[in-house]
């Protein structure tokens, strides 16, 4: 399954709720399917997207947080299993696109090329729901069953090592973010209302 063709599968159930991104390919594919201010594509901090979709969740419970991520980042920082999972926010939900490679900075090959099971170690960290989808239905079913389910969820994806056509993104960091807070602030006013 190509990551694009995932992307624009669950885009429907994203357009309504906080994204966070990791940098490169999936952010660049998820801009490329259309930009909302709710969207923070996490840029120039490979591994934290699940740590900072963690805050998020925890400080905005009424909102649902998904996070997209890759395996190389979610190698990088593994720990944020076991913290997702110590404080279990129902309102998380993690889709990891496992490719098997770095590939927006070179290609090479991942852990999970040689046999790492990122499914496997985020139940081992007590993650309460762990699903794997390698079709586009299982992925859509999966994202459905989470957003439902008022439970942490990772869905390990995997997906083929495909780059995007460009990596280019006509938003500045500095504009998303600003963007995306006043959608937060907007968010938790609503809320309060």
């Amino acid at each position: 399954m190509l990551r694009s063709d995932a992307l624009q599968a669950i885009y429907p159930e994203l357009e309504d709720h906080i994204v966070v991104t990791i940098m490169g390919a999936v952010a660049a594919e998820l801009y490329s399917l259309g930009h909302r201010p709710n969207f923070f594509y996490l840029e120039h901090a490979m591994g934290l997207a699940s740590s900072m979709g963690l805050g998020i969740a925890l400080s905005m419970p009424e909102q649902q947080v998904i996070v997209l991520d890759g395996d190389g980042s979610l190698l990088m920082n593994l720990g944020t299993l076991s913290t997702m999972a110590r404080y279990k926010p129902g309102n998380l939900l993690h889709i990891v696109f496992d490719n098997e490679s770095l590939l927006s900075v070179g290609g090479f090959p991942t852990a999970t090329s040689s046999g790492t099971d990122l499914a496997g170690i985020a139940r081992a960290s007590g993650v309460l729901s762990v699903k794997e989808a390698d079709t586009i239905e299982s992925l859509k079913e999966s994202v459905s069953e989470a957003l439902k389910s008022n439970t942490l969820t990772t869905i390990v994806s995997k997906v083929e090592a495909v780059s995007p056509k460009s990596f280019h993104m006509d938003l500045t960091l500095l504009e998303n973010r600003f963007q995306f807070w006043r959608c937060l602030q907007m968010m938790r006013k609503q809320h309060k209302v």
